[in-house]
């Protein structure tokens, strides 16, 4: 696992979070988190899809795949899903947490 490129892949990510929080205020806030929630969960099908594609490719014996490469996809599109499991997971508990809060 190159750590340098996972570290670059978070910068990355940070400044498209900070992009999309200059966007334009005036929008409903709930159609700014939905887009937000679709786009990080497309991006992870990305990954996967990705992942899924260098293995299929090397399996076949492709010479422009090396092993190094599929890893390294495998290892982003793992990364990339146990976030979402988090976030999904820190969601769920903060809606229960309004859930449950007294009137």
């Amino acid at each position: 696992m190159d750590l340098t490129s996972i570290n670059l892949e978070m910068q990355r990510l940070s400044s498209q979070a900070q992009s999309l929080g200059a966007v334009d205020r005036t929008q409903e806030h709930e159609n700014d988190f939905s887009s937000l929630l679709k786009n990080a969960v497309g991006g992870v099908n990305d990954e996967q899809m990705k992942s899924r594609e260098l293995k299929t490719a090397f399996e076949k014996g492709d010479p422009d795949v090396e092993i190094s490469e599929v890893m390294l996809q495998a290892q982003k599109a793992s990364l990339s899903f146990q976030a979402m499991i988090q976030v999904r997971n820190k969601l769920s508990e903060a809606y229960k947490d309004v859930m449950n809060m007294p009137l």
